[in-house]
């Protein structure tokens, strides 16, 4: 017999190892097929459906109880065991082998506590009948050793088991204490593995049966003797059967009789039902037929009902109220009526949006009374549409007269007033709705309407500037400063006494501060008022002067119109990019012409002090600044616009300016430094007190035109007198640098000039000091010249041997050239003071001369000592303290 493995130790440690930890000792430990499929025809079992398992016995001492447990492991993916199911053997309440396995080795065990019992338990499936047989013992004892009771057991004799461990199991007998008392247990002789076992019939039970089978008499001792016994006795029974026939023979042609009249009846019967059976199977159809006709009369009058319900419903919505009929064709647009109006406009797109194809069925929609429902309210719509878009045009109109006919609302001689729209606003508010209906019936109405609504509050607009434009003029009192700053023909002091012009700028500002956040709220309120699909604005009047959202007037919420979209599927995020161009050309009709009014303050600001449009600059760009690309666009292409013109008009005055620096070429020969130098410096001193905001830039590029042009002027002018040319440009430059140290430090621009004529200066000064320095010591450096010319061709100990290069030479030119050097040093000093119109540049060219000559003088030095190395001259510390001596 193969060994099973219930005999495998590794299987039993692997058990072990599963439940280390719950005090529990294996008792066996098999492998088994867990299934649960269905035995078919054939009688074999579905296999494919079967797990590997494995079934472990195992027991647990509680005190003086004892527990036991059938465990179910199975193998996880690294082909571990692990526990999968706990049962408790004392709930075990049946064992039965499946009798539709041919094999036998298929079982079940039924436990009276599941859950589910409607739920089939898994069927166990063993490897052989001896495995099976095994474990269904071991099981068995348990149960009664330890629970005291047996389960059911069905499909297999208990006896039968009994016999087979007696046969298979040759075993040694233990004893172990358990609950019950001892329970014997088998060790095999292959291997001595321990199962447990038990006699399923003890002792006294045997003895009992041998002894009620002792009180039969069989006779079986002998063969012969006992199958002649059975021969007689059915020879003697044949007999009896026989005679019992023959004598109840009359009985039975009685019985045949009563069969022959019942077969009689019977067919008599059949006859009927077959009558019966004919008449009931026509009656079964007349009753079909009727049930039909009856099902389609049923079925026809649901359906009239049906279809007279969507007939009324369908009534209903092509039904024109006479109320809305009367307010559409023919109503009031007063105020009070305004709300019938709503109502009639909301009826009325209501029901065109019911009558198209995705809200009504499209069957109806071919209908003739539903195409001609959908004519007449397309008439009606055309009608409303009308008569509401001439209404509102005249309304406009004669909102826009009626304040243009007022004079308290404008300006007036002596007081300036502020633009009051909030009576306006609140007026056209009432008929915000109105124009979104509007909107929703024909969109193509609100073209001809934003014309009129623009032209009219053009009008309105343009007025209101022209008159506080022409007011703020009048009001504003300053006195007009020079245009000419660096004219050579005017006066030194002309510049110098500017009269306080802060008032024009400030008019300018004010400018601004009333009519920008004007424009931004109406651009906003149209925008909103006009039903253009555009973001949120930003807040008005939140931009350079600092104030507050609003601060324009009172209505501080005047684009919020108080209502809401008519059709939720109708707003939009975002804005299309023709919307957005439909609104900025309304809104260059709405706002177009008033920038002139803006013009003609920048030119009148001009006319009084060209310099205030530096100022003008930077409240314009502060306000540009704050300004976005919104419905308020075209208030950004004013504010533009504005920063161009005051642009041009400061280039104006900075080409004019310039013309004037050029001017200086045309004059007679100029000496010493020229006028506009120091007027540029106070020129730039004032510019830059008027620097507001943003406005660096303008001025910064008005300082490099300005020196760029005062730099090329200066240089052509030294050109015509080369001889004092340097003289002319060191002066000048240095009036450059001392008039604009103070401004250089703090305008990184004007630095850059600085620079710039620092080094001007200091290469005209080298010229200079060198023109000097050779006329009077002109035969001493020539002669150095020489020698440094011939190094270049031939050697050092040569040159005293060329032509005017010997020691005798040398010695005649030092003579001449260095006895009474005192005169000629003091000459030089002359000839440096003579044409300096800047005496305080004397010391320092001074000093840059005595500093030249004596680098020219080493130079010489040097060379004598290496060409002629026998010959003296005076030292260069002779000729130092000789210097510094005078």
């Amino acid at each position: 017999m193969a060994k099973s493995s219930a005999d495998d130790e590794e299987l039993r440690r692997a058990c072990e190892a599963a439940i280390e930890g719950t005090k529990q000792k294996i008792v066996m430990s098999i492998r088994v097929a867990k299934s649960r499929g269905i035995w078919g025809k054939s009688g074999r079992l579905g296999r494919n459906m079967a797990k590997p398992r494995v079934l472990a016995l195992s027991v647990k001492s509680k005190g003086q109880e004892t527990e036991a447990f059938l465990r179910v492991l199975k193998y996880s993916s690294g082909g571990v065991l692990e526990p999968a199911k706990l049962y408790k053997l004392k709930h075990l309440s049946k064992v039965e082998v499946v009798t539709n396995d041919p094999s036998g080795c298929t079982f079940t065990l039924g436990f009276d506590n599941l859950r589910s019992q409607s739920v089939a338990p898994p069927q166990w499936i063993m490897r052989n009948i001896d495995d099976r047989n095994r474990l269904l013992l071991c099981i068995l004892n348990i149960c009664k050793d330890v629970l005291g009771c047996l389960p059911k057991v069905v499909g297999v004799d208990i006896v039968e088991m009994a016999l087979w461990a007696k046969e298979n199991t040759p075993s040694v007998t233990t004893q172990r204490n358990l609950q019950d008392g001892p329970v014997a247990t088998t060790v095999p002789e292959s291997g001595m593995k321990v199962t447990v076992e038990k006699e399923l019939v003890s002792q006294v039970e045997e003895e009992d049966i041998e002894a009620l089978l002792g009180t039969y008499v069989m006779g079986i001792g002998e063969a012969e003797a006992f199958s002649e016994r059975l021969k007689r006795e059915l020879h003697a029974l044949e007999a009896a059967n026989v005679h019992a026939i023959l004598e109840s023979e009359p009985l039975v042609d009685e019985v045949l009789q009563g069969l022959e009249a019942a077969t009689s009846c019977v067919d008599d019967m059949d006859d009927w039902l077959g009558m019966f059976n004919v008449k009931l199977r026509h009656m079964r159809e007349d009753i079909e037929s009727i049930e039909s006709r009856n099902n389609k009369l049923e079925m026809q009058s649901v359906n009239n009902k049906s279809l007279i319900e969507e007939l009324d419903k369908l009534l209903e919505r092509l039904r024109v109220p006479s109320e809305y009929a009367a307010c559409l064709t023919g109503g009031s647009f007063d105020e009070a009526r305004m709300l019938q109006n709503v109502e009639a406009c909301e009826w009325l797109t209501g029901a065109l949006r019911g009558l198209q194809v995705p809200n009504l069925d499209p069957s109806y929609a071919k209908m003739r009374a539903v195409k001609d429902k959908r004519a007449e309210l397309e008439k009606l719509k055309a009608t409303f549409v009308r008569r509401a878009s001439e209404f509102l045009r005249n309304y406009f109109a004669s909102l826009v007269d009626f304040m243009i006919g007022d004079k308290s609302y404008f300006s007036q001689r002596g007081q300036l007033k502020r633009p009051d729209h909030a009576d306006l606003r609140y007026k056209c508010r009432t008929y915000a709705r109105l124009l979104q209906h509007l909107k929703s019936l024909d969109k193509s109405c609100l073209g001809p309407l934003r014309k009129a609504y623009c032209s009219s509050l053009n009008l309105l607009l343009r007025r209101e500037a022209r008159e506080f434009a022409n007011e703020l003029r009048a009001s504003t009192k300053a006195s007009r400063n020079p245009t000419v700053w660096l004219e050579a023909s005017t006066g030194g002091s002309q510049s110098g006494n500017s009269a306080d012009t802060s008032a024009v700028s400030d008019a300018y500002a004010k400018m601004l501060t009333i009519f920008i956040p004007l424009l931004v709220d109406e651009s906003s309120f149209f925008a909103h008022f006009m039903c253009f699909e555009v973001p949120a604005l930003a807040p008005p009047g939140g931009v350079a002067n600092g104030s507050k959202s609003g601060s324009y007037d009172d209505d501080t919420n005047d684009d919020d119109l108080g209502i809401m979209d008519i059709d939720d599927n109708d707003s939009k995020a975002g804005k299309t990019s023709a919307d957005l161009q439909s609104l900025n050309e309304s809104l260059q009709d709405l706002l177009d012409g008033i920038q002139e009014d803006f013009y003609a303050v920048v030119d009148w600001a001009y006319k009084i002090d060209p310099l205030r449009c530096i100022s003008m600059h930077g409240i314009t760009e502060r306000y540009l600044s704050g300004q976005k690309a919104d419905a308020a666009g075209f208030v950004r292409l004013l504010l533009g616009a504005l920063e161009s013109k005051i642009s041009m008009q400061f280039s104006r005055f900075v080409d004019e300016a310039c013309h004037q620096i050029e001017r200086n070429e045309r004059n007679v020969r100029q000496m010493g430094v020229l006028s506009y130098i120091p007027r540029f410096a106070t020129l730039a001193t004032r510019m830059e007190q008027y620097i507001q905001g943003q406005s660096r830039d303008l001025v910064d590029q008005a300082y490099t035109k300005f020196v760029s042009v005062m730099f090329a002027t200066l240089e052509k002018l030294a050109q015509t007198d080369p001889k004092y040319a340097d003289i002319f440009l060191l002066e000048n430059y240095a009036a450059f640098q001392n008039s604009l140290y103070d401004l250089a430090n703090v305008v990184p621009t004007l630095a850059k000039f600085y620079h710039q004529a620092s080094e001007a200066y200091e290469q005209a000064c080298t010229r200079h000091i060198s023109m000097i320095i050779y006329y009077q010591f002109e035969r001493l450096f020539q002669f150095a010249r020489k020698i440094e010319d011939l190094m270049f061709t031939i050697s050092a100990e040569e040159i005293p041997f060329q032509l005017g290069l010997s020691k005798m030479d040398l010695r005649k030119m030092l003579k001449s050239s260095l006895s009474g050097v005192d005169k000629s040093i003091t000459a030089m000093y002359k000839k440096l003071q003579k044409n300096l119109t800047s005496e305080e540049l004397l010391p320092s060219l001074w000093d840059k001369c005595k500093k030249e000559f004596l680098d020219k003088y080493d130079s010489f030095a040097q060379l004598v000592a290496k060409i002629y190395p026998t010959e003296t001259i005076p030292s260069v510390s002779e000729m130092r303290d000789l210097l510094a001596s005078m």
